[in-house]
């Protein structure tokens, strides 16, 4: 079992930075990557940034490509959304979640919600304009 919490949202103007983290709990914890989702009100729950532990590469959606950056601090078991030049259509509640991802599935990658395993409670994000 994997528990994550979620902090940093808030309500930002246009064009300001906030830095989302999530903290993880849990033994296995170890044989998950992660990723940061988001959903605004009547839409879907998307991907937006993917990490994954075992090569440490990233993945971004298009929409957020070069003004956000997922990280991972191993040490503290804590998970980052560095969020820049925000804009008024990244409002939502931002959400982090755990995809297995063993050694033997080590390259796994996947955008659909349904195969992640744990979430947090959400983080609600702000940007007016």
């Amino acid at each position: 079992q994997v528990q994550l919490v979620e902090s940093g949202g808030g309500l930002v103007q246009a064009g300001d930075s906030l830095r989302l983290s999530c903290a993880a709990s849990g033994r296995t914890f170890v044989y998950y990557s992660v990723a940061w989702f988001r959903q605004a009100p009547g839409e879907e729950r998307d991907i937006v940034a993917y990490l994954n532990r075992n090569d440490e590469s990233t993945t971004y959606t298009d929409a957020v490509q070069g003004r956000f950056t997922i990280s991972m601090d191993n040490a503290k078991n804590t998970v980052y959304l560095q969020m820049n030049d925000l804009k008024p259509e990244d409002t939502a509640v931002y959400y982090c979640a755990v995809l297995y991802t063993p050694p033997y599935r080590s390259g796994r990658y996947s955008s659909k919600a349904s195969d992640y395993s744990y979430w947090g409670q959400g983080t609600q994000v702000t940007v007016s304009s």
